[in-house]
């Protein structure tokens, strides 16, 4: 049992959710109230089940237990728990896009985007909860709002939900691929094919904890990358890449795999020399793609290279002009 459920069914302030089963054939108990809170993940759901707050005709019911036509379901649903230890800090956000239901943000370089052991302040997570704050209790404790991550020193475009039904909906276009993730990234050596895919499970190094690695497919998660080459820059190239799936340190993992590292990745990149100092690895998030998860609308995000980035690709090729045409990727 988890500790944040501290009350009884209906005790305490919380939310009532009550309706009547009306399909012809039995449905589980937990797939049903998904299918009606869809501010709510299975998990949640599931959760309140175990604690008790799910009652069929009256009796406590369990996650399998069927639900047949005239039923009468009632959830409770307890508020969050407030996040005492995770403080609002002033933190200045470059705001791409934000409505009632979600914000946009381009990610600058050292910052974490959620807490972390012994990193519990200076996050994007932080500076979130200070302009948004009914932010806390969506999505859990350490993570409020986050449907993606970047890493620390990756910059560019990140979703956060304002809301529950929000964070669920744009989850699950990420899982389903719905949404579109591009990045750009200068990598060592000169690549000579034009595009290419890199499939390799990732898990965690067998001998650095700390690091991944392409591992075999009984320890690690399925993974797979597309790349294509914007330009060749000397001992470098520019390169364009599309996740369709979203690993820890997934494009960082794949390129140094291939044997083309990140420029400035210090994790995965053996080389110290680099042509200027970078805040961070030269792989930016450019463009995000997704559908609203409430007006359905098809929306599209392009956020701006980091000005160390654009210093970059200017001593490796002074005459180098990146377009939006370019960087598109089917």
């Amino acid at each position: 049992m988890d500790k944040e459920i501290k009350h009884g069914f209906g005790q305490g302030p919380g939310e009532l959710f009550e309706g009547e089963y009306k399909k012809p054939l039995p449905m589980r108990l937990d797939r049903w109230l998904v299918s009606q809170r869809a501010e709510q993940s299975r998990a949640h759901v599931q959760k309140f089940i175990e604690a008790g707050f799910a009652r069929v005709n009256g009796k406590t019911g369990k996650a399998k237990t069927p639900v047949r036509p005239g039923d009468i379901i009632q959830l409770w649903v307890p508020p969050p728990e407030p996040l005492p230890y995770l403080k609002p800090e002033e933190i200045d956000l470059d705001i791409l896009y934000e409505d009632d239901h979600l914000i946009v943000i381009n990610k600058t370089a050292g910052i974490a985007v959620h807490p972390a052991p012994g990193n519990k302040s200076g996050t994007l997570v932080n500076g979130l909860i200070h302009h948004c704050p009914d932010l806390p209790g969506i999505g859990g404790k350490l993570r409020p709002g986050i449907v993606h991550r970047l890493d620390k020193d990756t910059t560019g475009c990140i979703v956060i939900a304002k809301t529950q039904e929000a964070l669920v909906k744009l989850q699950i276009q990420i899982q389903k691929r719905v949404a579109s993730r591009n990045y750009i990234a200068v990598v060592h050596g000169a690549i000579k094919d034009n595009e290419g895919m890199i499939v390799g499970s990732i898990g965690r190094h067998p001998k650095d904890r700390k690091k991944y690695a392409v591992v075999d497919e009984e320890s690690g998660r399925y993974a797979c990358t597309h790349w294509k080459l914007i330009e060749n820059l000397g001992n470098f190239s520019l390169l364009k890449f599309k996740l369709d799936t979203g690993r820890t340190h997934q494009i960082r993992v794949h390129s140094a795999h291939i044997g083309h590292p990140i420029i400035g990745d210090q994790t995965y990149s053996r080389c110290k020399k680099l042509p200027i100092k970078l805040d961070g690895q030269a792989l930016h998030a450019i463009e995000l793609g997704l559908i609203h998860p409430i007006t359905l609308e098809k929306m599209k995000f392009t956020a701006p290279l980091p000005e160390d980035f654009e210093r970059l690709l200017k001593v490796l090729q002074p005459k180098n002009n990146i377009n939006s045409e370019v960087l598109d990727m089917p």
